[in-house]
């Protein structure tokens, strides 16, 4: 790519803690849902050797920490040595399309709420969810801890804790979800207080240059909505400054700035949402961001920083695969540019 980088933004490096990144483009963590009995297969390699450049940066999809973890049938769980981590809560099934059992025993879901999420949301029928006791707070978070542990003794460079779209961690920020009396509902910090316990723990266990989070404040997802997403985004991202994590990577919502939280935090501040190489380019441009994560995008284009390079028509994404659990179709079968 030298030659381009001084007029492509996204092509620039960057140094992210310990990590210097050739280019600012990144893979998002997405769903794949083909691994089978969670456990990641041969394609798996194939699908990330694909879209792998010379210091480039990948975010696996997320993994399930915990039995009580899974949302998804086909997807990775890490309570042996796996990826990125994950919790669900309230938006797990306890019977898939395919009728596998989700939860162990068909129990329901646990989150910060017994409140249910909207039957037939997303065409779905959602289990109604299971209030976590405040005494089984500490196991929850030791599962995250564990999984952080398991998945540097995979070999991966750090975990990115999954705290946005609707899962546990949000369910527990967000006070459109979170009715708890306890310790951790009501303020800003007592909500927050969950999440940022799996931090410390994490960081604890594997270090804080090897930890980033994903938020996503201005997000509804899944119905789980904040009334004050900025003031919940920079809490989160000033909390965040004191563990010293390496970085966030914030969901972007069109309607809203995330400037506020990119100047309250000190580390690589990362964005996504349906970017693509224009508007990719300008939020590094100005200064909005250090690296932008691209999903569908980098889904069905595995050579994606070339073509940015090249300004080369892209692959469309084939929407009706996406969750297929096919090892190969939508998957690892997107052709890159001929030489």
């Amino acid at each position: 790519m030298a030659g381009k980088e001084a007029m492509i933004p996204l092509l620039t490096p960057h140094k992210m803690g310990k990590f210097d990144l050739s280019h600012r483009i990144v893979l998002a963590p997405l769903t794949r849902c083909r691994s089978f009995n969670n456990m990641p297969q041969s394609h798996a390699i194939l699908y990330y050797t694909q879209r792998a450049t010379n210091d480039g940066f990948l975010i696996s999809e997320a993994n399930a920490v915990s039995t009580t973890a899974m949302r998804h049938t086909w997807t990775l769980d890490k309570r042996t040595s796996r990826s990125m981590e994950t919790y669900c809560g309230s938006c797990s099934l306890k019977l898939s399309f395919e009728l596998l059992s989700l939860q162990p025993n068909g129990e329901a879901p646990i989150s910060s709420t017994s409140k249910g999420i909207t039957p037939g949301l997303e065409g779905r029928d959602w289990s109604p969810p299971r209030r976590i006791r405040t005494d089984e707070i500490p196991n929850i978070v030791n599962d995250y801890r564990l999984a952080a542990r398991n998945a540097i003794e995979a070999g991966f460079d750090g975990v990115e804790i999954h705290g946005a779209y609707g899962n546990l961690i949000e369910q527990f920020m967000k006070d459109e979800v979170n009715d708890r009396t306890d310790r951790y509902g009501g303020s800003s910090e007592n909500r927050c207080r969950f999440a940022l316990e799996v931090v410390e723990a994490v960081v604890n266990e594997i270090g804080a240059d090897k930890v980033g989070m994903r938020l996503s404040p201005y997000s509804n997802a899944l119905e789980a909505g904040d009334s004050n997403p900025e003031a919940l985004g920079i809490y989160m991202a000033n909390a965040l400054n004191q563990f010293g994590i390496v970085y966030i990577h914030v969901i972007r919502n069109r309607a809203f700035s995330l400037l506020p939280m990119r100047k309250t935090f000190k580390g690589t501040f990362i964005v996504a949402g349906a970017f693509d190489r224009e508007d990719g380019n300008k939020v590094i441009a100005d200064q909005s961001a250090d690296l932008v994560a691209f999903g569908r995008l980098f889904l069905a284009n595995p050579d994606l920083p070339r073509r940015f390079e090249l300004n080369a028509a892209l692959n469309t994404c084939n929407e009706t695969t996406l969750y297929l659990s096919d090892p190969v179709i939508g998957y690892t079968d997107y052709p890159f540019l001929e030489a």
